[in-house]
């Protein structure tokens, strides 16, 4: 790697200033508004939603200034993208708040949640869901497939994908799922499918993080938890075979990795 000079870095420091101010303008105004929230207020769960949107944004800036870091001075900034990554984490927490971070809850212990939401369309939802996303995988990419946060990773996608799922009214979802009249037809359609998708990702990720890093039970027993939430799914909107497979994997790995435990114990 070519040594930095003091002139890239002092032209680098100079174009991440702007950055860097709209990074502390946003977590002042987070610090306020977190101040100002108390649970039980009315918009205590819209704003939520809005300071959920606010480190998506501030994710994305941390990655502007790898970005900046990579075509000044040809260096990954690391301490830029942990920052990202600890945001992100934020970003999450802050929809968990909001609907739980019940992987495979049944749908019914999710109408309380929900109810206070409901004056958030589902189009909002859908975006807020896509954007976040976004900013998950534009981070991996940044770190690169060698990087030391690889099964951290796994864990990260896991909690978006399960705060995915609870944003989900299933009550009203299915109504509109079957309904290509609905106003919410084609979003609830796409939004659904995405879904499922992520919780076979993610039930995959945990199953590879156990077979390949860490052998710990409880993330296999997660990665079950996601094949039991994708069979709940798909029995909601109908998909009866794609239940009974999800259900059918979830026991053969129940049996791996209770087959691994014993042999564990015995060793």
């Amino acid at each position: 790697m070519a040594k930095v000079t003091e002139e890239a870095r002092l032209h680098f420091n100079e174009a991440i200033q702007p950055y860097k101010d709209k990074i502390n303008q946003t977590l002042e105004k987070e610090k306020t508004m977190s101040n100002g929230m108390h649970e039980g207020d009315m918009d205590f769960e819209n704003k939520k939603l809005l300071l959920c949107e606010d480190m998506i944004y501030v994710s994305s800036l941390y990655m502007a200034l790898n970005s900046l870091s990579l075509k000044v001075m040809d260096v990954k900034n690391n301490d830029a993208l942990n920052d990202a990554r600890k945001i992100l984490y934020k970003a999450v927490i802050y929809l968990e708040d909001i609907v739980s971070d019940g992987i495979d809850v049944p749908y019914s212990d999710l109408t309380e949640r929900l109810e206070k939401i409901s004056n958030v369309a589902i189009a909002r939802r859908y975006m807020i869901v896509r954007k976040l996303g976004l900013a998950i995988s534009l981070l991996k990419d940044a770190f690169g497939d060698n990087s030391k946060w690889r099964w951290s990773f796994v864990e990260l996608e896991g909690r978006f994908t399960t705060v995915a799922k609870n944003l989900l009214d299933m009550k009203d979802c299915v109504k509109d799922y079957f309904d290509p009249s609905s106003l919410h037809y084609e979003t609830t359609v796409l939004y659904v499918r995405m879904v499922a998708k992520m919780l076979s990702d993610s039930a995959t990720a945990y199953r590879d993080k156990y077979e390949m890093s860490t052998r710990r039970i409880d993330d296999m027993r997660n990665g079950i938890r996601y094949l039991l939430a994708l069979r709940k799914l798909n029995i909601a909107i109908g998909n009866a075979e794609q239940a009974e497979e999800a259900k059918r994997k979830a026991l053969v790995w129940k049996d791996k990795m209770d087959s691994d435990h014993k042999k564990g114990l015995s060793n």
